[in-house]
């Protein structure tokens, strides 16, 4: 039996793994390492403390993630198809490694999200 995401350690691996997955995604690995040009090294240590305060209530994180996707998408398509996608590989990572309350609320708070950050993109266009 799986355990649930009960810490920052979880979060790590729920994060680590997550982004090792969209590195080599075919439609979102190009998106995240050339045309957004992620820096890893300063990116998941901000989606650490994204995923720990809501998750967690760790209270760690700072930054407009909403304004930076919008951003984003005025140069790259961020399209219906590309959070689709996204939803499908984080659910298929916290699935993969986790079970029970917590590991549900990250996947209804991910798709929440991205379902608001498309209509935010979409509005912006």
């Amino acid at each position: 039996m799986k355990k649930d995401i009960e810490s920052r350690e979880d979060v790590e691996l729920l994060v680590n793994t997550f982004y090792d997955g969209i590195k080599v995604h075919n439609l979102l690995g190009p998106i995240f390492n050339v045309s957004a040009n992620i820096n890893w090294e300063t990116h998941l240590p901000k989606m650490y403390s994204f995923w720990s305060s809501l998750l967690l209530g760790e209270q760690s994180f700072t930054g407009n993630p909403m304004a930076t996707h919008i951003a984003l998408s005025k140069s790259i398509p961020l399209t219906a198809l590309e959070f689709s996608e996204w939803i499908e590989l984080f659910n298929t990572t916290v699935d993969d490694l986790f079970e029970g309350e917590k590991a549900n609320e990250a996947k209804i708070r991910a798709a929440n999200i991205a379902r608001l950050m498309l209509f935010k993109i979409e509005a912006a266009s």
